[in-house]
């Protein structure tokens, strides 16, 4: 069965200045390599839909919904923190940012595809359920991941999310929840200070500046797998960040193209084994145009088994 690529042009309109490292060149870079590695021609490409505001309000509170609304600007740029800016587009971008999500969910759990990458942002695992911070809006895959535990009756999703940041918007959307299985590893003491104390189903792995794939991989299996075919989840969905690599200035880790394959690789056995395949990722992090460009490849080509 097909691999899937969802994006939309859309995705290149939202921009938070010149000076921004989430700029709309992350989405070119990623197509651009899809073309030059010959692997876009074996993709199912779908075009990602807008989410609605009841599909958000899955995990984010009405009144962070109206404020985004509120604070979205008629022109020129409007803060929401530090890190974070808006400008005329950004609503709509981050609304079909979680809708590529959920259209990803779709498409899996209706056999059109066996899995899919969602080439999108803002990126989200930043955005906690009442507010929006570290670039992110919204939490698509959170969003996502709640949708499908809603409309399919999905028992257990496994979210892996293996960027260098911890993902405290997911982590504060599914704490303490049954149906969801959270194994990640970022880099500590480090942006945005979190992930240690979470609850029994998170499987968080701080790791020190400099950490290479070597250990990395020995944290994979030693602690994400057996955590991840004990849980059998059904559905797995990625926090697909790579500003983990070694040549990522947002971040000082150590790993490269064949580590994310490899994480893949493992992870597609999970999903055989116990998800009927099933994997949906999206795009977090990944600052460094070339490294993010040739560290997606890797990842999707290792989902097509290319």
């Amino acid at each position: 069965m097909a691999t899937g690529y969802i994006t939309h042009p859309d995705f290149l309109k939202h921009e938070m200045g010149s000076h921004h490292p989430e700029c709309p060149e992350r989405i070119q870079a990623i197509n651009d390599q899809l073309i030059r590695s010959g692997i876009d021609g074996f993709l199912q490409h779908l075009e990602a839909p807008l989410a609605t505001e009841e599909q958000i309000e899955l995990v984010h509170t009405p009144e962070h919904v109206a404020f985004v609304k509120e604070r979205s600007p008629e022109s020129g740029y409007a803060m929401i923190d530090g890190d974070t800016i808006m400008n005329p587009h950004t609503l709509r971008v981050a609304l079909r940012a979680a809708g590529a999500a959920i259209a990803g969910v779709d498409a899996v759990m209706k056999g059109e595809v066996e899995n899919i990458f969602c080439a999108v942002r803002p990126p989200g695992h930043h955005a906690e359920p009442d507010r929006s911070m570290g670039f992110c809006i919204f939490d698509s895959v959170a969003v996502a991941a709640r949708y499908a535990i809603e409309t399919y009756g999905i028992e257990r999703v496994a979210i892996i999310d293996f960027d260098v940041h911890h993902g405290n918007g997911t982590e504060a959307a599914f704490f303490n929840d049954p149906h969801i299985l959270m194994c990640s590893f970022f880099q500590h003491p480090f942006y945005p200070y979190s992930g240690l104390d979470g609850s029994k189903n998170m499987v968080n792995v701080p790791l020190p500046a400099s950490t290479r794939g070597d250990v990395v991989r020995s944290i994979v299996q030693e602690r994400w797998l057996p955590a991840l075919r004990n849980f059998e989840p059904e559905l797995i969905m990625i926090s697909a960040g790579f500003d983990a690599h070694r040549e990522d200035d947002l971040g000082q880790m150590g790993l490269v193209e064949d580590d994310y394959a490899w994480i893949t690789k493992r992870l597609k056995e999970v999903a055989d084994e116990f998800a009927q395949g099933r994997i949906v990722s999206c795009l977090e992090g990944g600052y460094n145009l070339s490294a993010l460009g040739r560290s997606v490849v890797a990842h999707i080509k290792a989902l097509a088994d290319l």
